[in-house]
């Protein structure tokens, strides 16, 4: 199943990251904020509706900071990985160098270190963009990978199997048997992955702030509900 069926169009990803990287240039001449901008992750179960949450969030944050934000996912950090032209310049300017992100690369589990390098970039990034502020991570055990970072807060979406597997069967047109097969495939490997290589359980509620069921909760109450806390923090 290809994931660009659940996921917002990789190139309008670019052009938003492109535009935030060259609003940060054009700060950096600026003193910086005494309290740092807030960086907010969003995990979910798969098959939960993240990315509605995550584009109403984006565009509440904006508004109320006064100030540009861009939201990040699993696509967009991949083909970012894989554009290197466009990485070195992302990177450059938002510090991937820097002593403070190897420090906090060093506290990880030494599994990620054998494991393919493509993780380490896509974990810099996330870092960069985390310690930079005003980004929303979806996905990609970014909760996990910014859990050292006072910056961050962290929300997780979950629902009953009811949910995702009518969910799931309408957005990529598939019987709801074969939707609940592909969340119990899919779950189980984004399981191993967050154990393999981040070597801990996504599924732990300690790493979240907040917690929302795509059940009982609309995605404008879930985004609404998340920017006014981080907003009041």
């Amino acid at each position: 199943m290809p994931d660009n069926l659940l996921i917002p169009s990789v190139d309008l990803r670019i052009g938003s990251l492109e535009e935030y990287n060259r609003k940060q240039q054009e700060k950096a001449g600026k003193p910086k904020p005494q309290t740092k901008r807030p960086c907010i992750s969003i995990s979910r179960e798969f098959g939960c509706e993240a990315y509605p949450v995550a584009e109403k969030l984006r565009e509440m944050m904006t508004r109320k900071s006064g100030e540009e934000w861009v939201l990040m996912d699993k696509a967009l950090l991949e083909e970012v990985a894989n554009c290197h032209n466009i990485s070195e310049e992302i990177l450059r300017g938002l510090g991937e160098k820097n002593r403070f992100l190897d420090e906090v690369l060093a506290t990880f589990s030494p599994h990620w270190k054998s494991e393919k390098e493509y993780f380490d970039l896509l974990c810099r990034h996330i870092l960069s963009l985390a310690h930079q502020g005003n980004v929303i991570i979806v996905g990609r055990g970014s909760a996990i990978i910014t859990r050292h970072l006072n910056n961050c807060h962290h929300f997780r979406l979950y629902a009953s199997l009811h949910y995702k597997r009518n969910s799931l069967a309408r957005r990529l047109s598939m019987h709801p048997d074969d939707a609940e097969q592909l969340i119990e495939k899919k779950q189980r490997l984004r399981d191993r992955f967050t154990s393999d290589f981040l070597g801990t359980d996504a599924r732990d509620l300690d790493h979240y702030t907040m917690l929302f069921s795509n059940d009982r909760n609309s995605s404008e109450q879930i985004a609404r509900s998340i920017a006014d806390y981080v907003s009041s923090v």
